[in-house]
């Protein structure tokens, strides 16, 4: 019976408000903190997130002489909200996040969404102590990020993201509070408005190009629209020089813009009544809360005269607030894509609402083991994380499964103050062999894929929409280039129930009992001229320590062309004895070498499989199956560490290395079989953290 790994696939259904991790340092919650704070009569000041030049900029000096103030240091009556939030809280600071202002837009059109990401428990009254709160969707946790409200400031300005009112700081400390999530202001600069918009609800997100869109793009967007999904779009910039270069109908390359919509006017699929020719506007805003566009149905077009006055009056408002309508056409020819972020992965296309399952699995790619990039890179794709989903039940009133598939980089932003940041990523989906647990390089070499994502691109998420027979599939998540390291998440939303399981999650092993010995008179001459070598270096005890197994090893071994190596370390020697010494002298007899021999001469034939240049090294990325030839299986947060620990700079893991890891591993599985007197897989511990800590890695 194999022995199960505690890494297990985790299964999780849409749940009503969840409740969020506090994420204070120190295990503090918003109303502990607050409650604190009042009793001691001092306003709070965040040790997580100083308010210092290290919560601005990672890579470099701040330009300016920043000021931190609180918001009544810059204004007389400061107010949390003032009214109602909505879009035009939102104006652009000196930071290049449009792609998260023009999220938050989106959000305040979807009054329980941002109940949820900006809680209204707090204000400026006698409940203020100079702490605030939000909540976000980080990795299928929710997270309540606590912030003081002390705000980078110049000359009593603020600098960053503000409101059009001047004594209003929700949106400034919501982005302070996005700030410290990702480690500083910084961090924020570039990104996807999806991005934003999956961490204010925990959706998934889809992509059109509007060039190659479908024909019914105004019907789903409409539809996105009428199920609350949040909307945002862009357009293409062919270099980094044309980023945010404005163009001469007044848009802006590469920048951010919300789509807002039906709840405050009707926008998106507003058919205007123009002298008898319905006609299709979209309503767009400008996160910088100024620079419109000026073509037509731009806001003083002459197109507005021809709009019955109810109509005109009910939609259109002179003001240079960054919002403006387009004909849908115009829109379609002036941008280039549309981001749509779904509370649930409902079809935009039908209109019936569904109930969902959602798998999920965290995994890592780590390089030597784990990371082994996309089918271009045949050789160690296969090493890649595998994921089998199994689709039993087919849609209601069809013969296939409906399936999204989403994968997510965990904590980009986070990593880029340490020189990192997206990773080009993508998926493929295989049919599945039965009852096959980690499936091989052989497989993916003659095997197609059934489903892909479209394109592998450096964004956090990418996610597609397919439709499947009923059947076992193989998910292998990947980075474009192997050796590229990421944790990553990855969630299967299916509309009836299917079963899904990490791969290659099994811990086992297979060790057949030594050979009994031959005797004297029965021994080969290879035995005989090893037991010659053995008695030169045993002395009167007729057994060998382990400095005196390393020089016969190292003797022998040397002679045998085949097998390119600088010696056996004295390490390796002792974790041999420790296989082999049956009589727990800390010795081996020439008894126990022989045995061991034997188990030496397979595994040398082993490597020398895989060391196909004769290097005297082999590919860590080939560990998992040299070590299965040998009789073990391990899982793939095992071999990760055993890659870390053995494994070059170039991924290669010479001889003496190989050695010592299989050595050990066949030691410690027999030690803990033998301490596993009832076959649970566990003594204590389950057999993974007893190899860990037995292998020390």
């Amino acid at each position: 019976m194999p022995i199960q790994s505690s890494l297990s696939s985790q299964r999780a259904k849409h749940s009503a408000a969840p409740v969020a991790m506090d994420t204070q340092n120190d295990g503090r919650s918003f109303k502990e903190i607050r409650q604190d704070c009042l009793q001691r009569q001092v306003l709070f000041e965040d040790p997580d997130f100083p308010a210092d030049d290290s919560a601005l900029f990672y890579s470099k000096s701040p330009p300016l002489a920043f000021e931190w103030k609180r918001p009544g240091e810059l204004c007389d009556n400061p107010r949390f909200v003032v009214g109602d939030a909505n879009r035009t809280d939102i104006c652009q600071g000196q930071l290049g996040d449009c792609w998260l202002l023009a999220a938050t837009a989106s959000l305040t059109l979807q009054k329980k969404n941002l109940a949820r990401v900006v809680p209204r428990d707090q204000e400026f009254d006698n409940s203020y102590a100079g702490v605030f709160h939000f909540q976000f969707w980080q990795h299928n946790k929710w997270l309540d990020v606590v912030v003081d409200d002390r705000l980078p400031t110049v000359r009593n300005k603020l600098v960053m993201l503000h409101s059009a009112s001047n004594n209003e700081f929700w949106s400034a400390l919501l982005e302070k509070a996005y700030a410290k999530l990702h480690g500083s202001y910084e961090s924020l600069k570039g990104g996807s408005t999806m991005e934003a918009m999956e961490d204010f609800t925990g959706g998934v997100g889809e992509m059109y190009e509007t060039k190659s869109a479908p024909k019914k793009l105004f019907t789903i967007m409409k539809k996105a629209l009428d199920r609350s999904s949040m909307m945002g779009c862009s357009i293409d910039i062919s270099s980094s020089a044309e980023s945010e270069a404005q163009t001469s109908s007044g848009l802006v390359k590469g920048h951010a813009y919300s789509i807002t919509g039906l709840e405050e006017a009707p926008s998106i699929d507003l058919q205007v009544n123009c002298r008898g020719r319905k006609v299709q506007l979209i309503r767009i805003r400008n996160p910088w809360g100024t620079v419109e566009w000026n073509g037509p149905w731009s806001d003083s077009s002459k197109e507005w005269s021809q709009v019955d006055k109810a109509d005109k009056d009910r939609i259109l408002k002179h003001s240079d607030d960054g919002e403006f309508w387009m004909e849908f056409e115009d829109f379609k020819s002036n941008y280039d894509k549309v981001e749509i972020c779904n509370l649930t992965p409902d079809s935009l296309v039908e209109n019936t609402p569904h109930h969902w399952e959602v798998s999920w699995f965290e995994g890592n790619w780590i390089r030597g083991s784990t990371a082994g990039g996309c089918r271009n890179y045949i050789d160690t794709f296969w090493t890649n994380p595998q994921f089998k989903l199994t689709l039993e039940d087919t849609d209601d009133d069809d013969d296939v499964c409906s399936v999204v598939i989403a994968l997510m980089q965990k904590n980009r932003r986070l990593l880029r103050k340490e020189g990192m940041d997206m990773e080009t990523i993508g998926f493929a989906v295989y049919e599945a062999p039965d009852d096959v647990d980690q499936l091989g390089k052989d497989f993916f070499r003659y095997n197609g894929s059934k489903a892909r994502s479209r394109t592998y691109v450096n964004v956090r998420e990418v996610s597609e929409r397919f439709t499947l027979p009923p059947g076992n599939y193989l998910v292998v998540p990947t980075t474009f280039q192997p050796h590229h390291e990421a944790d990553f998440l990855i969630r299967v939303f299916s509309e009836k129930k299917a079963t899904a399981l990490e791969m290659g999650s099994e811990v086992d092993a297979d060790l057949p009992d030594p050979p009994m010995p031959s005797s004297p008179d029965e021994e080969t001459e290879e035995e005989k001229g090893l037991r010659r070598l053995f008695d030169q270096l045993s002395g009167s005890d007729q057994a060998i320590s382990a400095r005196e197994l390393q020089q016969m090893l190292n003797g022998v071994l040397s002679r045998r062309k085949e097998v390119k190596f600088d010696g056996l370390t004295l390490n390796t020697c002792h974790s041999i004895i420790n296989l082999m010494d049956v009589d727990n002298t800390g010795q081996l007899e020439f008894q126990e070498f022989k045995v061991f021999w034997e188990k030496m001469k397979k595994w040398i034939m082993l490597f020398l499989s895989f060391d196909t240049d004769r290097s005297g090294k082999m590919s860590s990325y080939e560990l998992r199956i040299a070590l299965k030839a040998a009789g073990m299986q391990l899982n793939s947060k095992l071999l990760q560490l055993l890659g870390l620990r053995f494994a070059d700079e170039n991924f290669d893991i010479d001889f003496d290395d190989y050695l010592t890891c299989i050595v050990r591993l066949e030691n410690m599985f027999r030690v803990f079989q033998g301490l596993d007197t009832k076959k649970s897989g566990k003594v204590n511990m389950n057999i993974m953290q007893f190899l860990m800590m037995s292998m020390n890695v």
